[in-house]
């Protein structure tokens, strides 16, 4: 699933990715943090990988679905999910830092996404204006035949049970079931 990021954006070597100048040991991120124990050729991005798969593993497990120590097979899974939040907490520091490094490096770039969003945002809210409009017009003429039908004085004949006549007569029938 997860192809070494080298090489992945045009115009950069492939490989580890190199530390930019200026900011050594950046880079390192990707590959290994120092004091954790991680093969020469392993990424955040695998280790994300792999600990995503050891968490669903032990999820669906025949050892723990035979097992029957329910506090044995709380920890071990408990255990799983921690290491896979600590991946991921990590590889988000990655992209935090490396987001941090092209707003330091190119400010109109970070400045041309903003400008992008806030588009985005503004037609997304327009269209949802438009969208309340047409129920507003909708709900609007739908009140309109209501009074409409019932500002007719003229036409209702006066006393209460002429005007239930004349009410009920407007009420369609009801289908008899065939």
């Amino acid at each position: 699933m997860a192809a070494p990021l080298g090489g992945m954006f045009s115009g950069q070597p492939p490989g580890p990715p190199q530390a930019p100048p200026g900011l050594p040991g950046q880079a390192s991120l990707l590959q290994a943090a120092p004091g954790a124990p991680r093969p020469s050729s392993s990424t955040l991005v695998d280790e994300l990988e792999s600990s995503f798969e050891a968490c669903f593993a032990s999820l669906v497990s025949q050892d723990y679905v035979n097992g029957t120590d329910q506090e044995e097979i709380r920890t071990g899974v408990d255990q799983c999910i921690q290491k896979f939040l600590d991946i991921a907490r990590q590889t988000e520091c990655f992209f935090l830092q490396k987001r941090l490094q092209l707003s330091v490096q190119k400010p109109e770039q970070v400045i041309k996404e903003d400008v992008s969003e806030l588009r985005n945002e503004l037609q997304r809210k327009d269209a949802l204006v438009q969208k309340h409009l047409t129920k507003l017009r909708h709900w609007q003429q739908v009140l309109e035949e209501i009074n409409v039908q019932h500002k007719k004085p003229a036409d209702i004949p006066q006393g209460s049970l002429a005007y239930l006549e004349q009410a009920s007569a407007n009420i369609p029938a009801p289908l008899k079931p065939t």
